[in-house]
């Protein structure tokens, strides 16, 4: 090869997960792309940090304004990387102008509080000295003398703590990149970006809207490798913090990489729904569904455990399995489609063997249970075990498990008896019950006549346990990007 031939970037071939058709080509990062990563995030946090606040939220307003008028390419574009039925994309670009536009308000705002000083006569006292320098004396002390003494105001300031490298799943393609981006850019740091390799055209569309939005270059490195350079990634002290969405498996493997840094970790779960007898039966069993089923059940927060009260089992079982049946399963970039693939045949072969196996160990096919290629029909199971992986671990496919309990304070500690704590929904209309039920069951929320899958995205979201630490949401990522320095300042 001529010394002068350029040597054209590795590329990955991206598939549509339902038929295999091509979507798109990636260009592979390599070692020396990684380290140039990590220096242009270092001079992308010096520009951002400096920026006014109303330019950082005018950024992400105007971001939001392009992905609107863009909305039909994103969501095709979901639609095939990710396998995402029409309908599903659709609200995913809802909820991620929401969620940028909710950045840039909280940017105009974001900023600290004063720290009140003067709290305790004693500390008061022995803190502060009279105006010769000597020690105070309040016995002694008039008010017309304390009216004199020096004041002393503390403010705690938030600062952005550095660049962040954000990993992100397949299932949002969109919004849970723009979970970690959005709060980032919102106060000031730069990010490097590393998406799931099944779903990176995505990314890479958002970082060209980002710049046409005005974003400087250098804030924002999207990196597509292979993972060990994401791993070296972690591990570099230069990089402020790690926020990681995906597997549990994957997720304490960062925490176990990354050293001192911060690191914010949204894992999975088996979320689980209990269902009283005072339930609205019908409601209750259409929301299980969309929680369980829809987009191939490929949601942490999705309908894994549902656990009904006897009095109303055999009502909620058929009206459950009628709206599984009735579920319309193919392409998902057809309209109307509401369970297309799950990400790739080996997923799919993975979850249709956690169905064998339950059933082997004495579990029932009630519907579904088949798979055609990376579609599996959706599932319902019953009289299965708490040690039976469909229940114990996340099956992350379109399955649910179907007990039936005595009472609703036995489905809650069913429920409850996991090690991963995500969200859970609980049906009922006893408020009592519901308050207590938050006070036994570890999950970082509990969603009342409705199910796990529910999310705002200004809300405080993440997990107890394997589920992960930390918490995103607007506000919340946004104080976890950031760091305190008070300044304290004696003006008397």
């Amino acid at each position: 090869m001529h010394a002068s031939q350029k040597i054209e970037p590795r590329q990955d071939a991206i598939l549509s997960p339902y038929d295999g058709s091509l979507v798109g080509h990636m260009p592979v990062c390599e070692e020396a792309d990684i380290e140039q990563a990590i220096l242009t995030a270092q001079k992308g946090f010096d520009m951002m940090r400096k920026l006014p606040r109303f330019v950082r939220a005018d950024i992400l307003e105007r971001t939001a304004d392009l992905i609107e008028a863009r909305k039909d390419e994103f969501v095709r574009l979901i639609a095939a990387e990710a396998g995402k039925p029409l309908y599903d994309a659709r609200g995913e670009i809802s909820r991620s102008l929401l969620n940028l536009r909710g950045a840039a308000r909280e940017a105009r705002a974001f900023g600290g509080e004063e720290v009140p000083l003067d709290i305790d006569g004693a500390v008061f006292e022995y803190q502060t000295a009279s105006a010769d320098g000597s020690p105070l004396d309040l016995s002694k002390a008039d008010l017309a003398t304390l009216n004199g003494l020096g004041r002393r105001i503390g403010i705690a300031r938030r600062f952005p703590i550095g660049p962040i490298l954000a990993i992100t799943p397949f299932n949002f393609p969109l919004n849970l990149v723009l979970h970690k981006l959005a709060p980032a850019f919102a106060v000031g740091n730069s990010v490097i970006l590393k998406p799931a390799p099944q779903t990176p055209l995505t990314s890479r569309l958002l970082a060209e809207v980002l710049y046409e939005a005005g974003l400087p270059e250098e804030a924002l490195t999207v990196v597509h490798c292979d993972v060990p350079l994401a791993e070296k990634l972690v591990r570099d002290d230069r990089i402020a913090m790690v926020t990681f969405t995906g597997s549990v498996p994957v997720g304490w493997h960062i925490k176990s990489l990354s050293g001192k840094k911060k690191v914010s970790l949204e894992l999975g779960g088996n979320g689980a729904v209990v269902v009283s007898d005072d339930a609205d039966i019908a409601f209750a069993a259409a929301r299980c569904v969309r929680g369980g089923v829809v987009y191939g059940g490929q949601y942490c927060i999705g309908v894994q455990r549902i656990f009904v009260h006897e009095k109303v089992y055999d009502a909620f079982e058929k009206e459950l399995v009628a709206r599984v049946e009735a579920c319309k399963v193919g392409n998902p970039m057809e309209e109307g489609v509401d369970v297309g693939p799950v990400i790739d045949e080996r997923s799919a072969m993975r979850i249709e063997s956690w169905i064998n196996e339950a059933v082997e160990q004495g579990a029932r096919v009630l519907t579904g249970g088949t798979r055609d290629k990376a579609v599996i029909a959706p599932t319902v199971l019953t009289d299965t075990k708490p040690d039976m992986k469909v229940e114990a671990d996340e099956i992350f496919g379109p399955v649910v498990t179907l007990t039936k309990v005595k009472d609703a304070d036995e489905g809650v500690r069913r429920a409850a008896d996991s090690r991963f704590g995500l969200q859970g929904g609980f049906f009922t209309n006893d408020m009592k019950a519901a308050f207590r039920a938050l006070e036994d069951w570890d999950v970082g929320a509990l969603m009342i006549n409705d199910v796990p899958i529910y999310r705002i995205d200004t809300m405080p979201f993440g997990g107890w346990k394997d589920s992960g630490l930390g918490r995103e949401g607007t506000r919340y990522a946004m104080d976890s990007m950031t760091d305190i320095k008070l300044l304290v300042v004696n003006y008397g």
